[in-house]
């Protein structure tokens, strides 16, 4: 019930955060405001029925991280980002043109990406993957909520299969990894903000199957799809799979070093059947 209700909360604000974002469609900054504005709506709602239908204090996101936390995550998905595009780039799978007709939509693209992952990691990583992680332990949840969030990119635009697949072993991998290795959701977000906006107001690449962006630079895939991700975006690239397994590995060893991980949850029936016999 818990689970039901944090769910559809924040599926309904998010929502209502969508609505806003696209009632600034073509000013870049109304869309900023409307974007940072819909991510501070919908994280208020996460916070509110979290503490209110689990009655404790809402760690994932206590105020005292956020800022370290949005700062150093954007850092390492904006770092982490450029070097897959930068191996892309050596291996024939990325070109860049020159510079962006509007640069300035990338001021926009801040509160549109800003709203977006921030809904998506509040759903996948502080609703679905935590109560997951109570019943089935820490790789299992990370296994099944990891595949869920890859198999929602199969209603983009230009999905496929395969990158659906890819989105959810690096994405998805990495992402819960930094919550695990954090119990902290600003890490996260702020990674997967680096990431995509990277990818798609900077680089001007496809973002998981969404179609290119007005980025700052004007750019175009080439050579093997393989290489390169294709339609889809870098993100279909073996070297964003080969970087978000070397990623997740990294965070899930600092994750067990802090003692974070948590076993598979017990059976209680012995338990139970011990008591009634008593």
């Amino acid at each position: 019930m818990r689970f039901l209700l944090q769910f559809v909360a924040v599926v309904a604000a998010s929502f209502l955060a969508r609505l806003l974002s696209r009632s600034a469609d073509g000013n870049a900054w109304l869309s900023l405001v409307a974007g940072v504005v819909g991510a501070v709506v919908v994280t208020a709602v996460y916070y509110g029925v979290v503490r209110a239908t689990e009655k404790r204090e809402v760690t994932e996101l206590a105020r005292r991280a956020a800022a370290s936390g949005l700062i150093r995550g954007t850092l390492l998905g904006f770092a982490i980002f450029a070097a897959v595009i930068g191996v892309i780039a050596a291996n024939g799978g990325y070109r860049i043109i020159g510079i962006g007709d509007d640069p300035i939509n990338a001021v926009g693209l801040i509160g549109f990406m800003a709203a977006a992952v921030t809904i998506e990691e509040l759903i996948f990583r502080g609703v679905l993957f935590r109560h997951l992680e109570k019943l089935t332990g820490t790789w299992a949840a990370l296994a099944v909520s990891a595949l869920v969030f890859g198999g929602m990119h199969l209603l983009n635009k230009d999905a496929t299969l395969w990158g659906a697949l890819c989105i959810a072993i690096s994405g998805g991998g990495m992402l819960t990894s930094a919550y695990v290795a954090t119990r902290s959701l600003w890490l996260p977000i702020g990674l997967h903000f680096g990431w995509n906006y990277a990818q798609g107001a900077i680089f001007g690449s496809a973002v998981s199957g969404n179609g290119e962006q007005q980025a700052v630079l004007d750019s175009e895939s080439t050579g093997d799809a393989l290489i390169s991700g294709g339609q889809f975006g870098p993100e279909a690239s073996v070297f964003t799979v080969v970087a978000g397994v070397l990623v997740t590995a990294a965070f899930m060893w600092l994750a067990h070093r802090r003692g974070n991980l948590l076993p598979r949850r017990r059976n209680a029936e012995p338990a139970l059947a011990s008591t009634i016999d008593r």
